[in-house]
């Protein structure tokens, strides 16, 4: 299993590269499984359904099933950032070959950075090691490869070739 992410600045693109990676990862057989960082309170419940009025009622764990999926909500009594592995470590690792990850830009592990000069954000890879391409609607001068942010193929080539070497490694 591999860990691989994607970082940048709020309307880099982050969202709609991951998903169009998604479906061309999947193709070739690989199991893929994605996490996505909030910098936001965030709530996939809603009120008037039975999960979320166990969470109303105190449960600080609600679990909703079915034959097709499940998912765990979990609120902390006291907030704080999870840490990515222990995020990771409630994944079903068995079960898939890479790990997309969409934020968490402060945690080491390799990621491609989406940068759009057009917003005027810098960029993060001076500063974060772990970057190891830029992707860029525009030409940029750094010592990274730089790919082309609207060429979806050549960052999946990229992904797949980053994803050999780590397991030639």
């Amino acid at each position: 299993m591999k860990i691989f992410g994607f970082a940048g600045w709020s309307g880099s693109g982050k969202t709609t590269l991951v998903t169009k990676l998604i479906p061309e990862l999947v193709g070739r057989g690989v199991r893929v499984s994605t996490m996505k960082h909030a910098h936001h309170a965030f709530d996939i419940d809603q009120p008037g359904k039975d999960s979320y009025e166990h969470r109303e009622a105190g449960a600080t764990e609600v679990m909703v099933t079915s034959g097709e999926r499940w998912a765990l909500m979990r609120d902390y009594t006291q907030p704080r950032e999870p840490l990515l592995e222990e995020l990771i470590a409630q994944l079903d690792r068995g079960q898939l070959d890479l790990i997309l990850v969409e934020g968490f830009r402060s945690v080491p592990f390799p990621k491609i950075e989406l940068h759009r000069p057009s917003t005027g954000s810098p960029l993060l890879h001076p500063r974060d090691s772990s970057i190891i391409a830029i992707a860029s609607d525009e030409p940029l001068e750094t010592h990274l490869p730089v790919l082309d942010l609207n060429q979806t193929d050549a960052i999946l080539a990229f992904v797949l070739a980053w994803m050999k070497q780590a397991n030639d490694a």
